[in-house]
């Protein structure tokens, strides 16, 4: 009789250890898929949605795909997980796993902060990207400002660049001049665990656009009907139109199962990824991996790819009675979008100590066509 995997969340990190483990097993291994979406979104490609150069249909695949490459796909919302029994419940069925994987990524959680629900838009879901989209093409003129709500959230680069995107897309648009465009952090430099460097050149490129950049002003709340955002050192500022990344938390069901720390991430092993229970792992953005340096791994989908790769080969191997796997190395890269037919490239050692050695190339049309390959690539392996 073959061995279960059930794999809790369809996003990156989850539909890679799917796909690896099922060319990596024989038929009569089971491998199931539980996710509440039936459609799979690339995160990386909203950006392009946000300013009308990619329709939501281009960015997503529907889950089912998953069962041309013999994957069962469960569409539903986790009830409950018993990560001891390595049981879940989905809509009233329970299903039982030999082996686990959670990889349900980081909730958003907007209503965390007074007044930021209905302020502005967040545009890390395909809904919020579309009605921003939307909002953006009668934008004629006044105060826009691009928000993060919170110091830590997937996607560092995001922010700065749907900025970068949106300002282009105002000058081809003709109306840049009649904008002023303000960057509010929660943190006190862009991708701070990159390093300074990388920080000190991604403040170049929003400088270079007239785009401000305020550090450290943590949200505290929002004011709708006056358009006004109160930050934590006393500041204020006024918007005409608001896009933010809300504040993230760990899933709720899996916060009640005991995977994750009070208040915080999944703790696990940071070489295999693997959890306190038995033959469960985790993995993407649900984790908490801390670095040397004092700040935690960031999530992003080039971690989740990785840690996926190596949780695969782990179970094929217990499994399969072969060689465990290599430890993961923390190793990521990621394309920051410049606008204007520009994109840099990133890429480095996040568990280099003391500090992550991480470098950025200068932006190029060639790193924007790789970008475009990449997404390509990606949403074809749900073909």
């Amino acid at each position: 009789m073959g061995a279960s995997v059930v794999i809790l969340g369809g996003g990156v990190g989850g539909s890679v250890v799917a796909m690896e483990l099922r060319a990596q097993l024989p038929a009569e291994h089971r491998i199931t898929v539980v996710e509440r979406a039936d459609r799979f979104v690339l995160g990386a490609s909203l950006l392009r949605v946000i300013v009308g150069e990619r329709r939501p249909e281009e960015i997503s695949r529907p889950m089912t795909a998953l069962a041309r490459h013999g994957v069962e796909v469960v569409t539903g919302d986790i009830e409950r997980i018993d990560p001891s029994r390595r049981s879940v419940e989905v809509g009233g069925r329970r299903l039982e796993a030999d082996h686990l994987v959670v990889a349900v990524g980081a909730d958003l959680d907007p209503s965390a902060v007074a007044g930021l629900v209905e302020s502005g838009h967040s545009f890390y879901t395909l809904e919020g990207a579309v009605a921003l989209r939307d909002a953006l093409a009668s934008f004629a003129g006044g105060r826009l400002v691009v928000l993060t709500a919170a110091p830590a959230y997937k996607c560092p680069a995001a922010p700065y660049e749907a900025a970068q995107l949106i300002e282009s897309s105002l000058r081809r648009r003709g109306v840049r001049e009649k904008v002023a465009f303000d960057l509010y952090a929660a943190e006190p430099a862009p991708m701070g665990v990159a390093g300074p460097k990388v920080s000190a050149a991604v403040r170049d490129l929003l400088a270079a656009k007239g785009i401000g950049y305020h550090p450290d002003h943590q949200i505290v709340a929002a004011d709708a009907p006056a358009r006004r955002l109160r930050f934590a050192n006393g500041a204020e500022a006024a918007y005409d139109l608001l896009a933010f990344v809300a504040p993230h938390r760990a899933p709720r069901v899996v916060s009640d199962a005991g995977l994750a720390a009070q208040g915080g991430w999944v703790p696990v092993d940071r070489g295999t990824l693997r959890t306190r229970f038995e033959r469960v792992w985790a993995i993407g953005d649900v984790t908490g991996i801390p670095l040397k340096m004092g700040k935690p791994l960031p999530k992003a989908a080039t971690f989740a790819e990785g840690e996926a790769r190596i949780v695969a080969r782990s179970i094929a191997a217990e499994i399969l009675g072969g060689q465990p796997s290599e430890p993961y190395v923390g190793i990521g890269e990621c394309w920051v979008e410049t606008g204007d037919g520009a994109t840099a490239h990133g890429k480095g050692d996040f568990f280099a100590e003391p500090v992550p050695v991480v470098s950025l190339e200068a932006p190029s049309a060639e790193s924007h066509r790789a970008k475009d390959a990449w997404e390509r690539e990606w949403l074809g392996r749900f073909s």
